[in-house]
């Protein structure tokens, strides 16, 4: 990425915005994209933004603070300096944006406090008998991996499902290996018991092509083929094989009853809501994956003061999705701009078109709302819990006789065996 950095000093608290050292920066700053960053007096970095012109976008900085927004102001109260650094294009300042503000965190950004790595279902294609497990982390070539999932509960309840209407192994290799015997999960019927040949290579692998369909949504081709094997059975007089593959076309049918939200097609979309309330914002996402609803998970992004929620929303999307396994939709009350500058840059860097649709209509629109509801929702409750919390600490002050409520509290264990190899812990 071509790049180059300049930078301005001001004074906080003077009217340095109308000064000759105003006029000279935004006069070296081409009507070029690229990221300005602001510093405080210790040098911390406390905003990061991105601009297509960043002329123009510095420059409405540098006006009078009169006409500033009330956040815009409380910001530039602290900024001693400006860097800006150029870049070729918008999309290459706005992966510069997102990875900046993840490194340096930033106080006056709207921040994801939770960025933890999505669980995935992961199956060793490469081996005789495929292993299905749950995986986090960096994906390896020669496997094949599923999701990912919005929360770790859902890919274990996946996996039991599987195992239940497949039986295919989630045993280590190393275990796989040394049986002379099938183990527990053969005994209860989560298992084929592949470790001491009770199951060929090519019924095993129907199993795993099975497992595969059934993760990506395709149920019905899973039941057909079932259907067909349980006739084909039933010629041959071989019933006992029939009425194997008719309990598992039993089984398969009461897991898509359970299905909540399904859908014609079979793509993977994400739906993003946001709820603002009294300074506090919840951001709801919902995975949907084969026509199949997999959960959702709630963000509490940390805000400047007065954000909307556009605002909110074009700086949570970004952060969420570069780096991130895509879906092949997603759906979001974002500004059209914004949202067609992130399509781009997912396209960019993934290779792969995402599609953003930001007014949708009839099922897809009826999702959008059932996220707003759970933002909603989701958003009064959080503060709910936060006033019961102050609550707590008033009890807890009147409680002990404090002179003001308590703002730290640090709980100690200590632990021993019989008086030796003393630990000690604090929990603040």
């Amino acid at each position: 990425m071509a790049s180059s950095s300049r930078s301005i000093n001001v004074l906080p608290g003077t009217d340095w915005q109308q000064g000759d050292g105003r006029r000279r920066f935004l006069a070296s700053l081409p009507l070029l994209p690229g990221v300005y960053r602001m510093f405080d007096d210790k040098e911390q970095v406390i905003y990061v933004g991105k601009a297509a012109s960043l002329r123009k976008r510095v420059a409405s900085y540098l006006t009078q603070a009169a006409d500033l927004p009330v956040k815009t102001r409380a910001l530039m109260s602290h900024v001693v300096r400006i860097d800006v650094t150029l870049t070729r294009t918008e999309n290459e300042a706005l992966i510069l944006e997102n990875n900046l503000i993840k490194s340096l965190k930033p106080r006056y950004n709207i921040l994801l406090r939770d960025d933890k790595t999505y669980p995935s279902i992961r199956l060793t294609a490469n081996d005789d008998f495929p292993r299905l497990s749950i995986y986090r982390g960096r994906r390896r070539p020669g496997e094949r991996y599923f999701g990912p999932y919005p929360a770790a509960g859902i890919v274990r309840e996946t996996v039991a499902v599987i195992q239940k209407l497949f039986r295919l192994r989630t045993c280590e290799n190393s275990f796989f290996r040394n049986r002379s015997r099938p183990c527990l999960q053969y005994q209860i019927k989560r298992c084929t018991g592949p470790c001491v040949g009770l199951i060929s290579a090519a019924d095993y692998r129907r199993d795993v092509a099975h497992a595969v369909l059934f993760i990506e949504g395709r149920e019905q081709l899973v039941t057909d083929d079932l259907s067909a094997k349980m006739d084909s059975a039933a010629e041959r007089l071989d019933f006992e094989s029939a009425a194997r593959f008719r309990d598992q076309i039993a089984a398969l049918r009461r897991f898509q009853e359970k299905q909540f939200i399904t859908s014609a097609g079979q793509a993977n979309v994400d739906v993003v809501a946001c709820a603002v309330e009294q300074a506090a914002a919840c951001i709801e996402v919902f995975h949907i994956r084969g026509g199949r609803n997999l959960g959702s998970r709630t963000y509490y992004p940390r805000l400047p003061v007065a954000s909307t929620e556009s605002e909110i929303l074009t700086a949570f999307l970004p952060r969420f999705y570069l780096g991130r396994e895509l879906p092949d939709e997603i759906i979001v009350a974002a500004p059209k701009a914004e949202a067609s500058l992130l399509q781009a840059t997912l396209r960019e860097q993934t290779g792969k078109a995402v599609k953003l649709i930001t007014q949708p209509r009839t099922e897809r629109a009826q999702w959008l709302r059932l996220a707003e509801v759970n933002a909603a929702q989701n958003l009064v409750r959080k503060q709910g819990q936060n006033e019961r919390l102050e609550e707590r600490f008033c009890a807890l002050q009147e409680a002990l006789e404090l002179p003001r409520p308590a703002t730290r509290i640090e709980c100690f264990d200590i632990s021993h065996t019989s008086g030796e190899a003393t630990v000690a812990s604090c929990v603040v």
